[in-house]
């Protein structure tokens, strides 16, 4: 009686896991169908190549946006992940104490506070001094979302290196510093950089702190002192519009945004994947 019990509730409870991973993977493969079809077929080469056309006009492209969410990405990198990665090799190296654990607790507290807070302190610190809006701000506000998340996964890294090797290279009379820089950090490299991949894909769709700093731009932007324009924010702004011709660019740019998403979680899984293959 016990067993067939157990054998119906276990029947029970995968049926239940099975239908749900249904619904889940539908649900995704709806969303993402959804936008393919919206998004793909309205691609066309002046997307990539041409500005923005004045109001009523149709066409144009939004090659400004792209380039100034490289720009806004290439500042967001060397802002945060140098931060992120040098908090992270203390915490893992030298992280005892009642300090190492308010650093990690106050790194967990900035990961989970909304963006748009985010866009505000920059606004403060940045764009109020300096009186207008620019690309600058807009890299620091998205460099200090990427600060604790590249901060946790360098940490997480490096403590999955087995001590042996520091104890190796220690014993070799090599110092403390030197083991972690060319044994601890190089075996752990590829599991790090992974891990700043998926950091640099979660911001690059990031609208609301755009929006307090580099606040967009029709036009080229050249330099890192004006306000620039960004996919996420252009996306925003042509989706609240009243012109179709900018809905569809909105659906072309947010296809775009998930390809280059989509792209990036891929590359870093793969890395993450043989990293983990080559540790079995």
């Amino acid at each position: 009686m016990l067993q067939r019990r157990r054998r119906i509730v276990n029947a029970v409870m995968l049926s239940l896991t099975g239908v749900c991973t249904v619904v889940i993977i539908g649900i995704l493969l709806t969303v993402l169908g959804y936008l393919f079809w919206n998004g793909a077929r309205y691609l066309t080469w002046n997307f990539f190549t041409k500005l923005p056309v004045p109001v009523g006009e149709s066409g144009g492209g939004m090659a400004n946006a792209i380039v100034g969410s490289g720009k806004l990405l290439l500042l967001a990198t060397l802002i945060g992940v140098p931060f992120g990665f040098l908090g992270g090799v203390y915490l893992a190296e030298f992280g005892t104490g009642l300090f190492p654990s308010m650093v990690r607790y106050m790194t967990d507290l900035l990961n989970g506070v909304p963006s748009i807070v985010i866009g505000i302190f920059a606004y403060g610190i940045v764009v109020a001094p300096m009186h207008h809006f620019s690309t600058l701000a807009g890299g620091f506000a998205l460099g200090i979302m990427m600060v604790p998340i590249a901060l946790r996964t360098t940490e997480e890294f490096l403590r999955g290196v087995p001590q042996s090797l520091r104890e190796g290279g220690m014993a070799l009379g090599a110092s403390k510093a030197r083991t972690i820089a060319t044994v601890v950090i190089p075996a752990a490299i590829k599991g790090i950089f992974s891990g700043m991949m998926l950091d640099l894909a979660r911001v690059a769709g990031e609208t609301a702190p755009l929006l307090f700093t580099s606040l967009g731009n029709t036009f080229w932007s050249p330099g890192w002192n004006k306000p620039t324009s960004a996919l996420p924010e252009m996306v925003y702004k042509y989706a609240i519009s009243p012109y179709d011709d900018w809905h569809r660019q909105a659906w072309a740019a947010g296809f775009v945004l998930l390809a280059v998403v989509l792209l990036v979680n891929i590359v870093a899984r793969m890395v993450l994947a043989r990293t983990s293959h080559a540790a079995g």
